[in-house]
């Protein structure tokens, strides 16, 4: 075999919702063989998986195991350090979103993939799917200034009420999903963000007091274009309108129309489409519309393993084909320092010039 068709040896840090998925991404594709899973505890694992052994130290594994490819897909608090220790060990690294919780932790990490020569690409998951590839699309050719109105609630109890508690224990909900859709944001407008406010509420006694469950960031483009984005988590986060993704320009809009029946929780929810919806702005006789607004269906759109295989097919193809990444390291690290600087407005209560 060639070096290029040797599958390459991956340690996947982190067991839950998202390591499992990328597990079995790796699991599937015969281009990743499966050297190993990291996790402090043990835990319950797709059958598919039960094979591999589950080391608890990251560290220890790294250099017993010697993989080519390390996933972090741990809590944020570990990414940046976790990355920097691949890195080291010459390995290149897939890291989930976000980065780092800082942005001095994100530029490290960009840093010492520059330094070795090595891969780093970031879980932005919405990047390797088809509907908002074809939103993206649709949008810029709308041209600017946007106003951009997203959001992502999610209506959590048990399990899932559990997760999110987990995670706020180092990162609050505009940041941990914010990423995603400020990334969004900056991919239609390519102008550059001036300023963040943000906002937040602890819903809950049964967080941090210095931690918020809800919260609601809003950023200025150079341009004039206007966004923003609002995260909460909880039993009682309320599920109306909790999907909005909106754009509008002074062309029109476009527009993903949510399955009125689909629930805030159910993780497809928050990738699946449904439809796109076009609206032309153009007015004619009467000032009456001249095109009538264009639902673009997107049936047999990828479900959340699905997109899990497909960003991992696109780590092999950066691996194998050299890409440069260059681009994709500074958008995670700008679309982390918008949202930090929200947090960082919510916390102070004033803006955040960038």
């Amino acid at each position: 075999m060639s070096s290029d068709s040797k599958p390459v040896r991956v340690l996947v840090a982190g067991l839950g919702n998202m390591g499992r998925s990328h597990a079995l991404a790796y699991h599937n594709n015969p281009g990743f063989e499966i050297v190993g899973l990291v996790n402090r505890s043990k835990v319950e694992l797709p059958e598919e998986l039960r094979g591999y052994e589950i080391h608890p130290d990251f560290n220890r594994a790294l250099a017993d195991l010697k993989p080519e490819l390390c996933s972090v897909c741990t809590y944020s608090d570990s990414h940046a350090d976790y990355a920097v220790a691949a890195f080291e060990a010459g390995c290149d690294v897939f890291v989930e979103k976000p980065l780092a919780t800082t942005v001095a932790d994100a530029e490290r990490v960009v840093a010492a993939a520059k330094k070795h020569g090595r891969k780093l690409i970031i879980g932005y998951i919405l990047r390797h799917h088809p509907s908002w590839i074809r939103l993206i699309a649709e949008a810029r050719k709308l041209g600017g200034p946007y106003v951009f109105r997203m959001n992502l609630n999610q209506q959590s109890s048990g399990p899932t009420w559990e997760t999110h508690k987990s995670l706020m224990q180092t990162t609050p909900p505009i940041v941990d999903c914010g990423v995603h859709y400020v990334d969004v944001m900056c991919q239609i407008t390519d102008a550059k963000p001036v300023e963040v406010r943000g906002m937040g509420l602890r819903l809950s006694d049964e967080i941090a007091e210095n931690m918020y469950n809800y919260g609601h960031l809003q950023v200025i483009f150079e341009d004039g274009s206007a966004g923003w984005y609002e995260a909460g988590w909880g039993p009682m986060i309320s599920e109306t309108a909790f999907f909005v993704k909106d754009v509008m320009s002074p062309k029109g809009s476009v527009s993903i129309v949510m399955d009125p029946n689909a629930k805030s929780d159910d993780i497809d929810t928050h990738t699946k489409t449904s439809v796109i919806r076009v609206h032309n702005a153009e007015t004619g006789p009467g000032g009456r519309f001249l095109k009538p607004d264009e639902d673009l269906t997107m049936d047999g759109e990828p479900g959340h393993q699905e997109l899990c295989d497909r960003e991992q097919a696109y780590v092999l193809k950066a691996i194998r084909e050299d890409i440069n990444l260059d681009r994709h390291m500074n958008d995670a690290v700008q679309s982390l320092r918008i949202c930090l600087a929200a947090d960082e407005s919510v916390r102070s209560g004033q803006p955040v010039k960038l």
